[in-house]
This record gives structure tokens, C-alpha cells and sequence, in this order.
């Protein structure tokens, strides 16, 4: 099985914007809580995205490339607005951050996340990295389709 450990973090200042970005757009077929199945097109990339349910930072991800018109057509059929975004992958000290600044009605929102070994590996921040929301279930992708940042109230 796939496992996905991923942590994520809001970003805090601009110094990670020099990196070239790619466009996102990104539906879901099915979100519930033991499951979701995503649509991605990342630049002229098409994909299909089966994650699990969360235990801490670690959970279940089956990610397969598929032609880029399909993606396109499942796009039209997702549940709920799409996500756009533009996601620069970051080089630092080893590891590679991926910076998503959102659009649409969750403009404003930047998040970073990384891709670990193991929930207890240790790895550098850089400077624009800020407070941890990876516990906080409003920032996953599923739910600011549904519950944009633009519409928080704290």
C-alpha cells in the first residue's frame, strides 16, 4: 500500500515566490471521511488521486497520470467547486516544500507542505514557514472546495 506522510504549514512572508509555479485545477469525485477521489490537472498533466482516511500525518494515497482530456471531462463531473492554485515546488536543505497559493475564494490562503519518510523524521524549515495546520482538517484540499478560506469566520 501507498502511504503518504505529508505535514503542512502556512506560510509567513515572500521569499519562497522566485520559484517558478504551475497552474492546479482540481475537483473530487468523492469526499467522505474514509476517502477521497480527486481530479487534477497540474499544468498539462492529468491525474486521478485516491487518498485515505488521516491517522496523524500519515495516510492511504494511490496517484495515477491519466490523459489530460479525461481529466478535463472528470473535472465537469466533480462534486462542489473546483480548487485552483499555483504550486511552486522549493529545494531546502535536502527536501523538497511544495508552496500553494490558492485562488478563487480561497485567495489569500498560502500553505507548504513536505513529503517525509516517517512522522518522526526531522527536517529543516525555512524562514517563510510558519504555524503547523496539519492536524487542521479545513485546510485539506477536499474540504476548502466546500469550505473556502474566504468564508472562515476566525
Amino acid at each position: 500500500m501507498a502511504i503518504e506522510i505529508e505535514r503542512k504549514f502556512l506560510v509567513v512572508n515572500e521569499d519562497w515566490r522566485s520559484a517558478p509555479a504551475t497552474y492546479f485545477s482540481q475537483g473530487y469525485l468523492n469526499r467522505d471521511k474514509t476517502r477521497t477521489v480527486r481530479i487534477r490537472v497540474a499544468g498539462d498533466v492529468g491525474f486521478l488521486t485516491i487518498k485515505g482516511q488521516s491517522e496523524g500525518a500519515s495516510r492511504a494515497e494511490f496517484e495515477y497520470e491519466i490523459p489530460l482530456v479525461d481529466a478535463k471531462q472528470l473535472l465537469t463531473l466533480c462534486d462542489g467547486p473546483l480548487i485552483e492554485k499555483y504550486r511552486r515546488k522549493i529545494s531546502y536543505q535536502g527536501m523538497v516544500w511544495e508552496v500553494d497559493e490558492f485562488l478563487g475564494d480561497n485567495l489569500g490562503l498560502v500553505v507548504a507542505e513536505i513529503e517525509l519518510e516517517s512522522e518522526e523524521q526531522q527536517f529543516a524549515k525555512p524562514d517563510w514557514i510558519g504555524e503547523e495546520v496539519t492536524p487542521d482538517a479545513r485546510y485539506y484540499n477536499s474540504n476548502l472546495s466546500v469550505m473556502p478560506f474566504n468564508s472562515w469566520k476566525d
